[in-house]
């Protein structure tokens, strides 16, 4: 049987864990269109002013 792979994170807010104190994390996949998906294969990302809300049971990302 051969090595298997990690997942690699595409993106990580590296500045929030280290300004905050996380207690927990969750996994959860993206939906992406368009310039956005452009931008995670050419590894630029950036999350420095995104933000999450609750919405009717769903999670958005905000200013990604």
């Amino acid at each position: 049987m051969g090595k298997q792979k990690g997942i690699k994170p595409v993106v990580d807010n590296r500045k929030a864990r280290h300004n905050y104190h996380i207690k927990e994390s969750y996994e959860a996949g993206l939906v992406l269109v368009g310039t956005e998906v452009k931008s995670l294969r050419m590894g630029k990302g950036n999350l420095q002013d995104a933000y999450a809300t609750v919405k009717d049971g769903e999670v958005w990302v905000n200013n990604f």
